[in-house]
C-alpha cells in the first residue's frame, strides 16, 4: 500500500452519527468500531466511536472517533478541503455539507483565481473547503 493523507476527525460523542451523514453525502462504505468493540464496556464511552473509516466510490477515506470525555470538546482547528474539475460531483457535495444545518461562510462562486470556491461549517462543526477548478481553454 502507498502511504496517504487522510482527514482524521475528532467528535465530542456524536462521531457516528457525523460519519453517517457523511456516507449519505460521499457514499461508500463505513466501518465503525466502538470502545466496546474493543474491550471498554464500562461507563459512557463504552458506545462512543474508538475509529470509524469511511472509503468512498471517488477515492477518498475519511476517518474519525470520539474524544474521551475527559479530553474536552473538539475544536476544529483545520479545514478538509475538496477539489477537482468534476463541478458537478464538487457543488453536490457542497450543496449537502452546506445545507441540512450548516452554515456557508463563504458563498460557492467564482473567485479572483478563476476557480469556483466556497466555505462552509457543516452540522458537525467541521469546515470545509469546495474549489472546483476552472477548466482551461
Amino acid at each position: 500500500m502507498a502511504s496517504r493523507l487522510n482527514p482524521y476527525l475528532s467528535f465530542a460523542g456524536n462521531a457516528r452519527q457525523a460519519m453517517e451523514f457523511y456516507k449519505e453525502v460521499f457514499g461508500g462504505e463505513l466501518n465503525v468500531n466502538t470502545f466496546a468493540d474493543f474491550g471498554n464496556t464500562e461507563g459512557e464511552i463504552a458506545n462512543n466511536v474508538m475509529h470509524s473509516q469511511l472509503e468512498t466510490p471517488s477515492g477518498y477515506t475519511l476517518m474519525a472517533s470520539d474524544m474521551a470525555p475527559d479530553q474536552g470538546a473538539a475544536v476544529p482547528n483545520s479545514a478538509v478541503s475538496l477539489s477537482g474539475d468534476d463541478a458537478d460531483e464538487l457543488r453536490g457535495y457542497w450543496e449537502q455539507l452546506s445545507g441540512k444545518g450548516g452554515t456557508v461562510q463563504v458563498p460557492m462562486e467564482k473567485q479572483m483565481w478563476g476557480d469556483e470556491f466556497g466555505m462552509c461549517v457543516d452540522q458537525f462543526g467541521v469546515p470545509w473547503m469546495v474549489n472546483v477548478v476552472a477548466q482551461q481553454g
